[in-house]
């Protein structure tokens, strides 16, 4: 079980509101069961990341102002590194380099993964750092799919304190056109 992701996430007022709402002690319980130290990532989240090709990354600026980018790439470019590691190789965008600068200065993420036909999402919190991607860097076999058309700029490595599936309730499921393709043919 995935209990340290509750346990960081759930501050002083949150448990307040859930002990207002009836449902503090069955998060207790759930925290309790899921023993001490940070969340391993297992077989079920690796399938579900070598599914996905896209995901959101939310940063805080170095005074405190939430910070949210879209990152996009081949199918799995989100890798587990080790149980308690995921690492993806960046592209060039719009060369603002707000979320880079964020994990410079402050270094704590979170993570949205979205599968929006199967109404799935995945939300993993975690350390960040980033480095320049060169192929004579330890992670560009690891980390880069030589058929995607996009050259890495950097690396980002993070190490996952804690992650949490949600529950499928108002989620729109949403088909890539590949998926829409796919869907169509089976019919």
């Amino acid at each position: 079980m995935a209990a340290n992701f509750m346990r960081v996430l759930f501050g002083k007022r949150a448990k307040e509101l859930q002990a207002e709402d009836g449902s503090r002690q069955a998060y207790e319980t759930m925290i309790a069961r899921g023993g001490e130290g940070r969340d391993a990532l297992t077989a079920r989240e690796a399938g579900f990341l070598a599914e996905r090709d896209s995901f959101y990354i939310a940063t805080v600026t170095d005074d405190g102002w939430p910070y949210v980018q879209h990152r996009g790439g081949p199918k799995g470019f989100l890798k587990p590194l080790g149980p308690d590691r995921l690492g993806f190789a960046d592209f060039g965008g719009n060369r603002q380099f707000v979320s880079a600068a964020n994990i410079d200065d402050v270094g704590r993420v979170s993570l949205f993964v979205m599968d929006y036909p199967g109404r799935k999402r995945l939300k993993i919190i975690g350390e960040a750092r980033w480095e320049t991607a060169s192929p004579d860097h330890p992670l560009w076999d690891a980390l880069v799919d030589p058929s995607y058309k996009a050259d890495p700029q950097r690396f980002f490595v993070i190490d996952v304190v804690g992650f949490d599936w949600n529950c499928p309730q108002h989620i729109t499921p949403r088909l890539t056109a590949e998926e829409w393709e796919q869907r169509a043919g089976q019919g």
